[in-house]
């Protein structure tokens, strides 16, 4: 539990150093580094309908987050989030049309099942390389997310391509109504309801079974995972399956509730978003929840920043990447700093 609050409050330090460098350069820029943080808290969480706006967009990310944070905490740098998103979000489109017509009780839970599988044997061969012959999951995975990428540019230009489409943007037919779980604003008691077990059901499995001790063990020593009778190569295949199971999972969300379609190249930094998540939170599900909802407030702020404070929404980028940066850096200073906050806590 200290370890866990003192990894909040370093991601916090470097949270508010990157937001405060963000501001200067806005500044330096020509924008008003205050309005604009005006703007994005305004957007974020303070106008009317923000909580949904920030929900729409923290769900499904919470949900690839919490797969990064199965994989990562295993020793498994599966940043590949992003194809396996896309891939499930494919599958299930697949089904969806193939299944045209037939009751939605059929046909949506058989979409969440095609879409999750797809996530998950998509992060299968990286994660086979990686274990049967050692090859960097880091590199697999991310030239994973190119080719998930332009099998999506595939499907929605020929297999699913809508012929009633303006040419601009390749995209595929729209669902059915009888099969969207929610409307355009992606929140919906069965998209909430989805991100509420999978949070528990892997707050669980990392906390209460022996899957989530050996894995978080085996992340920082292998070999104590062998020394225990357990098999590393298990553990291994299963973070990378959960994993792509679940970046599925929140594709096969994406499809059936707000977008209600494919369209070429959606939600490009998902995956990205996600991996940051996970290394915000400290590879923490409690913290996932909260760095998503973090997360999702910014990219619903992304709408006012050109209306309020003049800048383009991809400020909102930058914003991203400077946390990016600086969640990923070594400060003994910070680490210090996280250590004499943590003493009251610990000690009362």
């Amino acid at each position: 539990m200290s370890a866990n609050f003192s990894a909040i409050i370093r991601a916090t330090v470097f949270i508010v150093i990157a937001l405060v460098l963000c501001g200067i350069i806005f500044e330096i820029a020509g924008y008003p580094g205050i309005q604009t943080f005006d703007a994005i808290i305004d957007g974020a969480f303070l106008r009317r309908n923000a909580l949904e706006h920030a929900l729409r967009w923290a769900l499904p990310l919470f949900i690839t987050a919490t797969g990064v944070v199965i994989s990562f905490r295993a020793g498994y740098f599966n940043i590949g989030a992003q194809g396996q998103f896309y891939v499930g979000a494919i599958c299930a489109a697949f089904v969806a049309e193939w299944l045209k017509g037939y009751p939605g009780a059929v046909v949506v839970p058989l979409c969440f099942v095609a879409g999750t599988a797809g996530g998950a044997l998509w992060a299968l061969w990286p994660g086979l390389l990686r274990l049967r012959s050692g090859a960097d999951e880091v590199i697999t995975t991310l030239m994973g997310n190119f080719l998930a990428g332009l099998l999506l540019v595939y499907v929605t230009a020929g297999p699913l391509k809508d012929p009633s489409g303006s040419g601009q943007q390749a995209s595929s037919r729209p669902l059915e109504a009888a099969y969207r779980i929610s409307t355009s604003n992606g929140v919906s008691p069965t998209i909430i309801g989805i991100a509420i077990f999978v949070g528990l059901a892997m707050w669980f499995l990392v906390n209460r079974t022996a899957f989530g001790v050996l894995s978080g063990l085996g992340g920082r020593n292998p070999t104590m995972v062998q020394w225990q009778g357990a098999s590393v190569w298990r553990i291994g295949l299963a973070s990378f399956l959960i994993s792509g199971a679940l970046a599925g999972l929140a594709g096969t969300i994406e499809l059936m509730g707000p977008n209600g379609r494919l369209a070429g190249g959606f939600l490009p930094a998902h995956g990205f978003t996600a991996v940051l998540i996970a290394l915000v939170a400290g590879l923490s599900i409690t913290g996932t929840a909260i760095a998503a909802f973090f997360f999702g407030g910014l990219a619903s702020a992304a709408l006012y920043l050109p209306v309020i404070a003049g800048l383009p929404s991809a400020a909102i980028d930058i914003i991203n990447a400077a946390i990016a940066l600086f969640i990923t850096a070594k400060s003994r200073f910070v680490d210090r700093l996280a250590n004499i906050w943590r003493r009251p806590w610990t000690t009362s």
